[in-house]
């Protein structure tokens, strides 16, 4: 089970920090650089620095910072972002699936929730909606005993030319990326073929059953994880994902 904090003081902003190093670490617990943090949550490095230091010195330490080497987090730090994360997603997924909000809304308003509800409400919320693997953008949610399923993915910009593919999960962090995703029939589950493309420049992709092919930018390429189909292999530049 996930030990619950809401009787600890954590503020919305270590929350934040936490969640995001999470994310960025990956199911390898990788080390993860100031810069990157603050590229993700849009802050400047020095205030990376601060609040990193300050997580560092809590009683128990949330994180483990060493300056110039990164930082990863502690157990009881990943508790804390495991919890949070899991109240994200299945507010996404409640908010997608009761609410009628489009998948390119549910981010910004799990964001703010997530940090609030209780235990109950996380229960009432799993239960309504039947426990839910994912989130509508095909991320796992980590289960309520703290494990987080993890899966094996490969970015679509780096998938290997001709072999089938099904989208596993796409980047919930850019609405207008999600809107051109929906137009295009782009959405988890759907079956997809790199025809022709390179590292730097655009796709060209078959989607789904479509007799005509599309191309794709690499930046909404870089936002779109797949994996193989039944039929098909998986490349060796697969890496276990967060989802």
């Amino acid at each position: 089970m996930i030990p619950r904090t809401h009787g600890r003081c954590t503020t919305e902003s270590v929350d934040d920090y936490l969640k995001a190093i999470l994310e960025l670490g990956g199911s390898e617990e990788e080390r993860v650089t100031s810069n990157a943090l603050a590229r993700h949550l849009g802050v400047r490095p020095a205030s990376v620095t601060g609040m990193l230091q300050k997580l560092a010195a809590q009683k128990p330490p949330l994180v483990k910072y060493e300056k110039h080497h990164g930082v990863r987090l502690t157990a009881n730090g990943k508790m804390r972002a495991l919890e949070v994360l899991r109240h994200h997603r299945l507010l996404e997924r409640f908010l997608h699936d009761f609410l009628d909000y489009s998948w390119d809304e549910v981010h910004e308003e799990a964001e703010r929730l997530e940090h609030f509800i209780s235990e109950r409400l996380e229960d009432r919320i799993a239960a309504k909606l039947g426990d839910p693997l994912t989130d509508p953008h095909g991320h796992l949610i980590p289960e309520r005993s703290g494990s987080l399923p993890m899966r094996e993915e490969v970015l679509l910009s780096k998938w290997a030319c001709g072999v089938p593919a099904v989208v596993s999960s796409v980047s919930d962090r850019d609405s207008a990326a999600l809107r051109e995703m929906t137009r295009l029939g782009l959405k988890p589950g759907v079956a997809i073929t790199v025809e022709t493309g390179t590292r730097n420049a655009s796709l060209r992709v078959r989607i789904g059953d479509c007799a005509d092919s599309v191309r794709l930018s690499q930046a909404l390429a870089s936002g779109i994880s797949v994996i193989a189909d039944r039929n098909g292999r998986v490349p060796s530049e697969t890496g276990s994902s967060m989802g």
